[in-house]
């Protein structure tokens, strides 16, 4: 019962807390609801960025050309090989009259082609790697495979799009953590100011024997009130944001041929992320802000 009591005074207190200091409060829950969709706006790029490589690993094929020398079984007898490499997902095997048919799929005129022979052609390996970083290692472990003469590797493309998710996760994480501190900051600081507000009525409370959780608790649901808040609406705004921002890239003409993750594969994720971030930022600077406050 006097458990019960206490709950229902923690909020109302934390409640009257919240507009006795109204401007104040709702500064501090416009900064969180800022501080989260620019934060989730940074996690929805590094996942957009990720399934997009995540598409190019899938899509780009490295080719392993097979010397002349070898006949048509001896170049089959070397998937077994190519495929025991780590990053190798799998390899098909390609011989020149395939090469060549694939050739003549270009043209419309195949009549040119009639008298070409597809012994001028190699048979060849496309092979499918898992991690396209490594792409430049795998090139040189299957050059060192007996049999296997020419690699062709864009290695210029999988370096771009490395370098892309290591640039976007890096400044992802950096601007993460900036947020987490200025909305630690600001929530720190409005519950110093209600602190500050009852500063008398709290000293009198601890003259005539009330705990320190009796007169903490308050805040801390002020806080929690606040962080909550905050990440609901910013998760409903990173939603509008999103969709908006996604379905007119996918209509346009620059950027028709890129998909974006939807954000229904994300959104219980991102939920729990911005939930988890709101209530941190609620309770944890309510507990700084008065612990501090309590100590003088």
């Amino acid at each position: 019962m006097r458990r019960r009591w206490n709950t229902g005074y923690y909020i109302k207190e934390g409640v009257a807390g919240i507009f006795g200091h109204g401007l104040m409060s709702f500064a501090s829950v416009c900064i969180t609801i800022a501080c989260l969709v620019i934060m989730g706006s940074f996690i929805l790029l590094a996942v957009n960025v990720s399934a997009i490589i995540e598409k190019f690993e899938k899509d780009n094929v490295v080719l392993a050309f097979v010397g002349d020398s070898l006949s048509e079984q001896e170049a089959r007898a070397l998937e077994s090989r190519i495929e025991s490499l780590p990053n190798v997902e799998s390899a098909t095997f390609i011989s020149r009259d395939e090469a060549m048919a694939s050739f003549m799929e270009g043209y419309q005129d195949k009549s040119i082609f009639e008298n070409l022979d597809s012994s001028i052609l190699r048979h060849r390996y496309a092979v499918y790697m898992r991690d396209i970083s490594q792409t430049e290692q795998t090139q040189r472990e299957l050059l060192a495979i007996d049999g296997i003469v020419k690699v062709n590797a864009n290695l210029t493309i999988a370096r771009g799009f490395v370098t892309l998710r290591n640039i976007v996760s890096i400044v992802t994480l950096v601007l993460v953590a900036i947020l987490l501190v200025v909305s630690l900051f600001i929530m720190s600081n409005t519950i110093k100011l209600a602190a500050y507000d009852r500063r008398d009525e709290i000293a009198i409370m601890r003259m005539v024997g009330a705990t320190n959780a009796l007169i903490r608790w308050p805040f801390v649901f002020q806080g929690f009130i606040l962080g909550l808040v905050g990440a609901f609406t910013a998760y409903i705004a990173q939603y509008v944001i999103y969709t908006l921002v996604t379905n007119f890239l996918a209509n346009s003409y620059n950027v028709a041929f890129l998909t974006f993750v939807p954000f229904s594969e994300v959104a219980l994720p991102l939920f729990f992320v911005f939930s988890a971030v709101g209530f941190g930022v609620g309770v944890g600077g309510s507990a700084m802000a008065i612990k501090n406050y309590l100590r003088v």
